[in-house]
């Protein structure tokens, strides 16, 4: 049985743009789902903390607005909402 601290946190980041399949091995690997609405999710396991923020200086590098971050938690079949930022919040209401 793995402990806590051996598990890896699987992450959903939503940025706004959309980002080619090439960047993936750039991102360690990271998932890249293209939406309709011109966001982009980036998905997977990160090892820890200094990954997850690894992270998010690349999608700060490439100018990319961040919308959301996500932790997932596959077996409890729940999601962690860490960030999530609407349309609705950003024009105040």
């Amino acid at each position: 049985m793995e402990s806590e601290h051996e598990r890896l946190e699987v992450y959903q980041f939503i940025v706004l743009g959309h980002l080619d399949r090439e960047w993936s091995e750039w991102f360690d690997g990271l998932t890249i789902t293209l939406l309709d609405t011109g966001e982009t999710i980036l998905s997977g396991p990160v090892v820890d903390q200094t990954a997850l923020h690894g992270v998010l200086i690349k999608i700060r590098d490439l100018g990319l607005p961040l919308l959301g971050l996500r932790r997932m938690e596959p077996e409890r079949g729940h999601e962690s909402n860490l960030l999530m930022h609407t349309e609705e919040e950003g024009r105040g209401g």
